[in-house]
């Protein structure tokens, strides 16, 4: 069985990402811009601690879910920076509150990372939680 979890992501594209640190797990915020195959890519600044959390620790857990909380969404797998003009380009053009934070993708705070994504959880009232391994 699989599960087209880039469609959901796209209906909800806001969720929590998780990192890792010295200390312990850490949680914030965060918003799915775009995906291509396998690779979930994210924005973020280089002067966050998150930054700093994923070059240090390199994997992540994204969790999303429907605005009634009816249906949940669990990705993770690896982080890798990218330094890609065009990706960052696509990000500032598809969604305006980046744009008006980092103004251009010549901003060198401005970063671009993916979720080379291994698994998949999701959860229904219906159908229960399900497991994927991509």
């Amino acid at each position: 069985m699989s599960i087209n979890y880039v469609k959901i992501l796209k209906e909800n594209l806001c969720g929590v990402l998780a990192t890792r640190n010295n200390t312990g797990v850490s949680t914030r915020a965060f918003q799915f811009l775009f995906a291509n195959g396998n690779k979930v890519y994210f924005g973020t600044s280089n002067d966050k601690p998150v930054y700093d959390q994923l070059t240090e620790i390199p994997e992540a857990s994204f969790c999303s879910h429907a605005k009634d909380y009816s249906s949940v969404l669990s990705i993770d797998g690896p982080v890798t920076f990218v330094e890609d003009k065009e990706l960052k380009e696509r990000a500032l053009n598809e969604y305006p509150a980046i744009k008006e934070i980092y103004k251009s993708s010549d901003n060198e705070l401005f970063k671009i990372f993916y979720m080379d994504v291994k698994r998949v959880q999701t959860y229904d009232f219906v159908n229960g939680a399900h497991h994927y391994t991509i």
